[in-house]
């Protein structure tokens, strides 16, 4: 695919604008940004022991191939005097840490920051269970005032997590601090679908299939009503980029995957 930013395409848009001001969004709800972490924070803690079912209702079972994807375009070094060093934020239950690892054959050291400790619970055990618990760090943290030092990092992945973040300009802001001169953003999301019939298709689903299938597979469709409604109300592609773009970052580029339902972003600290 090509790296270079493309044309933003028109797309089915059934949410409302992403409010300004002092407000942001918990799926389509406007709230105060001090009250949509804890909202935030309640589907998680209800998702964490399902969280890989979760994904497989959200992307019918896609989310893998996109997640191979995503750290294959990050391509982890696998030699060098030190440790490829890696922060992965949102990453509580390992999924993206472990491909890293994996992917550099063991070169990679990776920090996982969730501000959510029962994804946190659930990464450290499987870490456990790869014998990766050397090799991938668990913190709590969150992603808009991160506990670690400035100029750290090689590489930040966030993946699947970006938009349930209530200040997205400060993450974006604490990514470039915490990244070394030279180290690579990398975000992968859901986003907006480029193709004209597809986007129905994709509406349809969302809407209507994805929440009745968690209320049959998981017990519970609000978690995913939120998940869905949360997609629709984030920046699209191009928008995204300009937001990565003010944050400091360089060579800005993003690849749309499946007709653009989910989008890779990458920038560098330069």
């Amino acid at each position: 695919m090509d790296d270079t930013l493309a044309p933003e395409k028109s797309a089915a848009d059934t949410a409302p604008k992403r409010p300004g001001g002092n407000e942001t969004v918990f799926g389509f709800r406007s709230v105060a940004p001090g009250e949509k972490q804890p909202l935030v924070d309640d589907v998680f803690h209800t998702v964490a022991r399902r969280y890989d079912l979760m994904n497989d209702v959200m992307s019918g079972g896609m989310h893998r191939v996109w997640k191979d994807a995503f750290v294959s375009w990050l391509a982890p070094p696998k030699t060098g005097r030190r440790p490829f060093e890696v922060l992965d934020v949102a990453g509580g239950t390992g999924d993206i840490a472990f491909r890293i690892v994996e992917r550099s054959e063991h070169h990679a050291k990776v920090t996982v920051a969730d501000i959510n400790n029962a994804m946190l619970t659930v990464g450290r055990e499987r870490a456990e269970q790869r014998g990766l618990g050397d090799e991938v760090d668990f913190v709590q943290g969150n992603a808009e005032s991160l506990p670690f030092s400035s100029n750290r990092y090689d590489a930040y992945t966030i993946a699947f997590g970006i938009r349930n973040v209530p200040k997205i300009e400060s993450a974006l802001s604490e990514a470039f601090r915490i990244l070394k001169p030279g180290g690579r953003f990398m975000c992968l999301e859901f986003s907006s679908v480029d193709l004209p019939m597809l986007d129905k298709v994709y509406d349809v689903y969302s809407f209507n299939l994805i929440p009745a299938m968690g209320r049959v597979f998981a017990g519970d469709a609000e978690p995913y009503r939120y998940l869905v409604e949360s997609i629709r109300t984030f920046p699209k592609q191009e928008r995204f980029a300009k937001m990565i773009r003010d944050a400091g970052f360089s060579r800005v580029s993003y690849r749309n995957l499946a007709g653009g339902a989910v989008a890779m972003h990458s920038g560098w600290k330069l």
